[in-house]
Order: C-alpha cells, then structure tokens, then sequence
C-alpha cells in the first residue's frame, strides 16, 4: 500500500476535497492488493460526487477486505449508492446484509433505507416495519421522524388508529420547530377516524407555525373539521358529510421521501478514519425504545380510560339510566293502578270472541278460578259465527268489565258484559254476561240483565228479571 498517497488522499477528504481526494486514493493498492479502509474512503468520497456506480463498485471492493470490517456500514453504503443509481433490486440485498450485521452501530440508518425503497415502491407494509425497527433503534438520534413516516404507513394500510398512535409518540420525540408537519398528519389520522374534535385542534396547532404551509389534502380536512364543529353546534344540517367524503382522508401522502438524487448532500457514510466530526450522541433513555407495538396501543386505552374516569361519564351514563328506569317504573305502576296491563282488556276480549266464533277452544282465556261448569256455561252463551267489537271498557287495578256487542250471523245483534280479573300484568275472563234492552212504562227504556257465569256461581247460570 502507498502510505504516501494514502496520506495525502486523507487530507484531501478533510477539507472537503473529494475530487483530489479520489485521484489520490486511486494509487494506494497495488495490483491484487485489498485495503477495505482505502476503498471506504473513495466510496464516500464518490458518492459527495454523486457518482453512485462507481461508489457502489468502491463499496463492494471494500467488503471484499475482511479484515478490515464494518459489514453493516459497507453495505449501507453500497446500497445507498445502487438506490442512487437506479438499482433497487441489488440494494435491497445490501441493506438487509447491513441489518444482519449485529457489530452494525447504527442499524436504523439502513432501516429508514429500507423503509424509503418499500415506500417508493408502494410496499407498505414492509415499509412500516422498517420505519418501525428504524425508530426503536437506541442509536438513532430523531425517532420521531422514522415515526411520522410509520405513521404514513399505517394510514395506507387503512389503520388510520394505529397511524394516531405513531404521531402522537413521534410528538414525544420532535422538537418544536418539527412539530407542525407531524400535527398536520395527526389531523389527517383524526379525521380518517372520525375524531372530528381532535382532528380540528391537530390542525390549528400546525396551522398556528408559521413556517409550515399545510397541503391541499391536509387544508381540505381541516375545512370539513371546522365544517363538522359548527354543524354540531347549530339546528340545521350542512355539507360536512359531502366534504368529508370528497377529502380523500384516509390515504396519507406518502411522495415525499429521501431520494438519493445528484443534487442530494445529506448522505451520513461512515468516516473510516473516525474524524469526519459526523458523530451522532446516543439518544436518552426514554422507556420508548423497550416497549412494543402492543405496548403503545394498550397505553393509549389506558389513557383513553383514565379520560373517561376524569370526566365521570361512568357515574353520568349510571345516573341516566336510573333516572330512566325510576321514570319508566312510575308510568307503569301508575298505569298497573289504574288497570292497565298488556295485553290489554280489550285485546283479550276480541281474541277471546273471535275464538269462540271460531268454535276453536277457549279454556286458555278464562281464569283458574272459572270451574268447569261454569266453562260450559260460558260457552253455550258464547255467539259462533258472528263478528264481535268492544263498546267500552271500566277499569280498576283488580278487576275490569268489558261490554262487547256481537252481530250475529242469524241477524241482529247480542250485548255481552265480560267480567275480568288480573292476570300477571295482563287478564283473564271471569264471567260472561248477557245484556238486554226492553220497554218499561213512561220513565223510559230499562236494561234486563240475564246473569250466566261468575267466579263466585259455578251452577248453572239463572236469568233474571227487573221492570219499572
């Protein structure tokens, strides 16, 4: 190896040189000589070129150099290089390799890789996963970003609860001055929830940076919220509904990512000489990083639990229902007072005279107290073949009459009284009564009532007869 060179080619990639520091490092090696920390340098030297193929090839003569190491940073780096270059197939290889590497220091570099190159090809779901390991990485000194990009992913893959989740964990990680674009997401996350209220507030607090301009997609949203708000608050209708169907909330957008074009500067390849000043501090230790994805979610029903406890809804839903049930048990008990039941009398008696009309059996209308003569009396009263409606009805809690009028089918018509007593909360027949009209003398028509059945008479029924 020419030390010589290899020194010269070190400055020259210090100051920022890359092109001198490229033509130096290309006389290092000798023929069939392998220098795994020459061949970094030259890569990363290439790649703040932006000449992505002949950093990769660089790359990869590095890994040919065993002894020399660093497996995950070689293979990041190379498939950084082969994204750059239009080659996704083979960098996928590489940023796998990278991840594989357990001496690897900074494993979630090659994750948010990964998680671009599955995003640009619409594969959320290994996306997702990716920005996940990305973000729970000790190392990686921003989660939050790796995290609004979850969250992104999440809400493509239509679980837009989930993606809330990931925003407002990736609100715990961010500083002030990046909060705004993970707000404007949480919004978008809200709404495709249908948490009106809170996606609203989400977007006035991004709204409120003055720095950050929200999306068309993002505006249109946060205009359906206020919409929605207001609707509630008013009497009438509005358009909310129409709005928040044309939204198209329920996607996030996903276009912006971290491509590896020409004109990008913001690569983080590792300095082989540890002197690049590229150090990144380990974040602190914030619980976060040891918790799962079904951690988050069952802290988040706790919280939500912990909501509804504070604002007493509990005690407030127990009280209602029992204001409605003291409500509801005073109707009925003063309904019961007054004689009401269900069924009522006169369902009972129209059943009851459509069934004996019918011929069809009637033991299962009368009363247990109703012996078996005075069934047979009742029956041999009962009109067959006519057609029977209720007159009127006098109620008492106990017991109730019902008058019913019969037009028989020989012609004409019968008036019946229908004594009944209660039953549970309905009735049953206890007599049969017939009633009949005659003329008295000049103080005017009188009734005749022929008395056949009752509870308390179980011979054999005895008319009688009263005149004026």
């Amino acid at each position: 190896m020419n030390t010589q060179a290899f020194e010269l080619a070190k400055t020259a990639y210090k100051s920022g040189d890359w092109a001198g520091a490229v033509s130096a490092l290309a006389g290092v090696k000798g023929a069939g000589e392998v220098c795994g920390e020459a061949d970094h340098l030259r890569g990363n030297a290439l790649m703040k070129l932006g000449m992505f193929p002949e950093a990769a090839e660089a790359y990869g003569e590095a890994l040919a150099d065993v002894a020399y190491g660093h497996v995950g940073a070689l293979n990041c780096n190379r498939g950084r290089a082969l994204v750059a270059a239009g080659n996704d197939a083979q960098a996928e290889a590489c940023f796998q390799a990278a991840v594989s590497d357990t001496s690897y220091p900074t494993p979630y570099k090659a994750y948010q890789a990964l998680g671009n190159l599955y995003t640009k090809r619409g594969q959320a779901l290994e996306a997702g996963t990716a920005w996940r390991s990305a973000a729970i990485d000790e190392a990686n000194p921003d989660p939050s970003g790796a995290l609004l990009k979850l969250g992104g992913c999440f809400m493509s893959l239509g679980r837009p609860d989930d993606a809330v989740e990931a925003y407002r964990t990736a609100l715990d990680f961010s500083g002030d001055n990046s909060q705004a674009k993970i707000y404007a997401e949480l919004g978008l996350a809200y709404m495709a929830s249908n948490r009106i209220a809170e996606a609203a507030d989400a977007f006035t607090k991004a709204a409120s940076d003055p720095t950050y301009q929200l999306t068309g997609e993002q505006q249109v949203s946060f205009t359906a919220a206020q919409r929605a708000l207001a609707a509630k608050q008013g009497t009438t209708p509005s358009e909310t509904e129409q709005m928040l169907a044309g939204t198209g909330y329920g996607a996030a957008d996903l276009a912006a990512n971290d491509g590896f074009g020409p004109t990008t500067a913001s690569y983080d390849p590792l300095d082989p000489l540890g002197k690049s000043g590229e150090f990144i501090p380990s974040p602190e230790d914030t619980g976060f990083f040891s918790v799962t994805e079904e951690d988050l979610m069952a802290a988040d029903k706790d919280d939500r639990k912990a909501r509804r406890k504070h604002n007493h809804r509990g005690l407030k839903v127990f009280l209602t229902i029992l204001i409605l049930l003291v409500i509801v048990g005073g109707v009925g008990g003063f309904a019961f007072y007054k004689g009401y039941g269900w069924p009522t009398q006169e369902a009972i008696a129209s059943d009851f005279f459509s069934a004996a009309s019918a011929g069809q059996d009637i033991s299962g209308y009368l009363a247990d107290s109703v012996s078996s003569d005075a069934k047979n009396e009742i029956s041999s009263i009962m009109p067959t073949g006519a057609t029977s409606t209720v007159s009127g009805v006098d109620r008492s809690m106990a017991s109730s009459t019902v008058l019913v009028t019969s037009s028989l089918a020989s012609g004409g018509s019968q008036s019946y009284e229908v004594t009944m007593v209660r039953s549970g909360l309905g009735w049953k027949v206890s007599g049969v009564t017939l009633s009949f009209s005659s003329q008295g003398s000049a103080s005017g028509a009188t009734t005749t009532t022929g008395q056949l059945a009752t509870t308390t008479d179980a011979a054999t029924a005895q008319d009688t007869a009263t005149t004026d």
